[in-house]
């Protein structure tokens, strides 16, 4: 559908027509940046609906999850969110990036072009004109430096159609601007690393509730790209599933076999809703006399393995300073047996550590 815009119709004296606004699609990831960019292009009459990505690597800190950011960050803007579970398809970029990963487990090139080429297709399935980004020139060395902001657009098939309104000022024209859609006077020119004149602008917006700028992407995280990097290693055709494991707990590996142990009750109670999907394939161990952690093993007939395992989880129960704690295991629909054993040596823990 094609939108008529402002100034493209003559109108004759007493003629009474509305003028179609322009319509952009925002990428929102619930941070002060994009929402930022949404507040100033919605502000300058253009209709603005926004597209908020969904992946098992979101994350943020104090708590605040990036969804429920996003949402009210477009509800104070009166602007339509559509939120989008990425599939098994985004799992490839992380698998295989074309351009590489960053200091960690991080493809932020081929992310930004993935998420573009996605929100370029939504931006054409309801008319829209133009991309809106919250990004800043300078802001992550991989992906926000001129020469790859260009490389991004050319790849993503967006050159022109992506407007950053917090960097407006110092990159070229773009087609929303060439067309007169939006208040050039308006867009700012931030460049850096700094979030000192976000923060400052956010406040005279009245814009409160994003997410912290020391939170965002989990393949940025080292601890987690540790162990992304481990099962990438032994289980090159992993899903969404075997991402969540990575969440939660303490990490080991012994004979190839992944153990995952709990360090409070809340990740207990989450790796037994683990177990209990995969109950056939995996074994659950707890400590039988001692309050401690919910353990996972991923292989259900190596003894090594359980042993081991059942030695982690009495070394990190009440018990560790016993001689031998008696360990329940799990597994299926097999009758639960115990295991006593003596807790495991730090030393031999941290070889084992992923």
């Amino acid at each position: 559908m094609i939108y008529p815009r402002p100034g493209s119709m003559k109108l004759s004296e007493g003629e009474n027509k509305s003028v179609i606004k322009p319509k952009a699609v925002a990428l929102v990831s619930g941070g002060l940046d994009s929402g930022l960019a949404v507040k100033l292009v919605a502000d300058m009459g253009v209709d603005v609906f926004a597209i908020n990505f969904v992946s098992p690597f979101n994350d943020s800190a104090g708590g605040k999850s990036e969804q429920s950011a996003a949402v009210s960050i477009c509800k104070s803007c009166a602007v339509e969110l559509k939120r989008v579970i990425v599939g098994e398809d985004y799992l490839d970029v992380i698998k295989n990036p074309r351009h590489g990963y960053g200091s960690e487990m991080n493809p932020c090139i081929d992310c930004r072009i993935f998420f573009l080429k996605k929100a370029r297709r939504y931006m054409e399935e309801i008319g829209a004109d133009f991309l809106i980004t919250g990004e800043v020139v300078g802001q992550r060395p991989m992906s926000q430096m001129k020469p790859t902001i260009r490389q991004i657009e050319k790849e993503a098939n967006c050159h022109g159609l992506i407007l950053r309104p917090l960097s407006g000022k110092i990159l070229p024209e773009t087609k929303a601007e060439k067309k007169g859609w939006v208040d050039m006077e308006k867009l700012l020119s931030l460049s850096g690393r700094s979030r000192k004149p976000q923060m400052k602008l956010a406040k005279e917006l009245g814009i409160t509730d994003y997410t912290s700028p020391a939170g965002g992407c989990l393949l940025t995280d080292k601890s987690f790209s540790k162990k992304l990097r481990d099962l990438l290693e032994h289980n090159p055709s992993f899903g969404f599933a075997e991402v969540e494991h990575l969440k939660y707990g303490r990490h080991f590996r012994f004979e190839g076999i992944k153990i995952i142990v709990g360090r409070n009750e809340k990740e207990n109670i989450t790796l037994e809703k683990f177990y209990n999907d995969n109950a056939e394939s995996e074994l659950m161990l707890e400590a039988t006399d001692y309050v401690g952690p919910t353990t996972l093993v991923e292989s259900t007939d190596n003894y090594d393995a359980i042993e081991i395992a059942a030695r982690l989880t009495a070394r990190y129960c009440d018990g560790k300073y016993q001689k031998e704690v008696r360990i329940h295991i799990k597994s299926g629909s097999e009758k639960p047996r115990l295991l006593t054993v003596p807790p495991l040596s730090d030393d031999i823990i941290e070889k084992l550590r992923i």
